[in-house]
Parts: C-alpha cells; structure tokens; sequence
C-alpha cells in the first residue's frame, strides 16, 4: 500500500512539473485596443480606473497577468476565465458591434453589476471586489452611455 501511494505521488508530481512547460496563450495586445471603447462610451476618470482594475483583464484584448498566471494548473483556469469572459463581452472588438449589441452590452453591464455577479467571485478573492460606490458608478456610466445607443436605434427604426 506505501508503495502504491508513493508511486502515485511520484507521478503526480511529475505531472505537475511537466504541465509547467505548456503554456496558455496570452492577450498581449495594448491597451489601446481599449480607446475607442473609452472614447464612444465616455467614462469619467474614476469609471475608467475602475474599468481598467475590475473589468479589462477578462473582457479585453489587453490582460494583466498575476503572478500566478504562470503556474500550471493555475494558468488554464485563467485562461479558461479570460476566454469565457470575452466570449460574452469584449470591449477590444467594441467597434464591431451595432448599436442594438452595444445597448444590449452595457444593459447586461448594470444587470451585472447590480445583482453583485460582476466581477466574479474568484476574481473578488485576489483583486478585491467593487464597494458600493463604485459599482453605483459603473451603473450610472453604464446606463447614461445607453443613451446614445437607444437614440441610434429609435433614429433608425423610424
């Protein structure tokens, strides 16, 4: 029995340091890719810092990286989180969308933030999570960048 759980350890370990040498790719794009996101959308200073510290990571082009991204299996749950984050909403492909998708973005974005699911809990243990000041910011930023897009789309439909 010793040596059925030493064998199993010796292999795990192993497994652990192999899986070191695979790596998930990274966003390594600018924060640039964020401007027309920021320009269109016009969020105040503090809105944009509040952005660029609870929001960016996963739902852009430009990702900071903890230090713990570069340790397997560590590494695949972020990359895993940062995939899934922008498969709902990237603000790097922000020109891309109509108007209607926009409005429907930032919609999801106050949604989001009000019900407290924004940004997740895993990000909120590390990072720390919005106070109430802060997410009441994002909701208003959120809701008056609506606006123009709600007016695109009465415009448009008639």
């Amino acid at each position: 029995m010793k040596r059925i759980v030493k064998l199993i350890l010796i292999v795990a370990l192993a497994a652990l340091v192999i899986i070191q040498f695979i790596r998930p790719e990274k966003n390594r794009a600018g924060y640039e890719t964020i401007t027309a996101f920021e320009a269109e959308t016009k969020p105040s200073e503090q809105v944009a810092a509040i952005l660029k510290n609870n929001c960016y990571d996963c739902h852009s082009n430009h990702t900071t990286y903890p230090w713990y991204a570069e340790v397997a299996p560590f590494s695949f749950w972020l990359d895993d989180h940062i995939k899934h984050g922008k498969g709902h909403f990237n603000v790097s492909e922000w020109e891309s969308y109509s108007a209607k998708k926009k409005d429907h973005k930032l919609e999801e974005v106050v949604e989001m933030v009000e019900k407290g699911e924004m940004p997740l809990d895993s990000y909120t243990w590390l990072h720390g999570d919005l106070n109430e000041e802060e997410a009441k910011l994002v909701i208003q930023w959120a809701t008056l960048a609506r606006l123009q897009y709600k007016n695109q789309l009465e415009v448009t439909s008639k």
